[in-house]
């Protein structure tokens, strides 16, 4: 019975961002515990295409559409689209992100915008395009991707952490306004990973790489599957009563201060 409330065959589930990286991890997960799977990208038809083919390589029905997640009048079509060929959108993952490191003193207004509208404002964006049909059908989760520096800052990254810290309040807001409606709206906050994108400062004598392993007190990076068993948990009639809460995938990073230099 416990194993039935985390099935989401039957679902629908849109992962914005989710042609590659954690996005596809997440996606994977949601897939392999019965969902059918939408993404999309905005960089090309071919990129979205391959995702698709990736996801349907392990078994899991998926669609891809090209689509800019900051651009309203598109994700309203998206959404007419996704229902009419696909089905009514059960699950929504706000996964779409970009970061620029550049010091807030020398960061351009254009860059911060930027940042800030793929981090922020297309989660507003896409969650009211589709909160609709959710509230006809009285229910609906929303998992937003938010990031440890919803919590805490870092040098360099102080739009992509005011981002994330907005995101987090929104997805609390999200909760508070459409409880009512049997929708759940909750964030993941990733730690460090091991994808792709990491890999060229993934390498032994890179300072941030060993920073990351001593700081974290698992003493390792994740593995992208380890973000599988928190979507689909939040994505399940399992949190049907959770809402508002962010859960950090971190390997403990938030719950300590850190060690001493020297400290094994």
């Amino acid at each position: 019975m416990i194993l039935k409330q985390f099935d989401l065959t039957g679902k629908v589930a849109w992962v914005t961002g989710g042609t590659h990286g954690l996005g596809m991890a997440m996606a994977k997960a949601l897939g392999q515990a019965g969902a059918t799977i939408v993404v999309n990208g905005n960089s090309s038809q071919e990129k979205v295409e391959k995702a698709v083919q990736e996801y349907e390589s392990h078994g899991i029905k998926a669609y891809g559409y090209l689509c800019d997640v900051t651009n309203q009048q598109q994700v309203t079509e998206q959404v007419v689209q996704i229902e009419q060929e696909v089905g009514p959108i059960d699950i929504l993952v706000n996964n779409a992100g970009i970061i620029k490191r550049i010091p807030l003193a020398e960061m351009s207004l254009m860059d911060w915008q930027e940042v800030i509208n793929v981090d922020l404002t297309s989660p507003f964006i896409v969650t009211q395009a589709v909160i609709k049909g959710m509230i006809e059908r009285q229910q609906g989760k929303i998992i937003n991707v938010c990031s440890m520096m919803s919590e805490l800052g870092r040098q360099n990254v102080g739009a992509y952490a005011a981002a994330k810290g907005g995101l987090k309040m929104l997805t609390k807001n999200m909760a508070t306004e459409w409880a009512k409606h049997n929708i759940q709206a909750n964030g993941i906050g990733p730690g460090y990973f091991a994808t792709s994108q990491t890999a060229p400062i993934r390498v032994d004598g890179n300072p941030f790489f060993e920073f990351i392993n001593n700081r974290t007190p698992a003493g390792k990076w994740g593995d992208p599957d380890d973000l599988g068993g928190a979507t689909v948990f939040l994505a399940s009639k399992a949190s049907d009563f959770v809402n508002g809460q962010i859960l950090y995938v971190d390997g403990g990073i938030l719950a300590t201060i850190g060690k001493p230099m020297g400290e094994s």
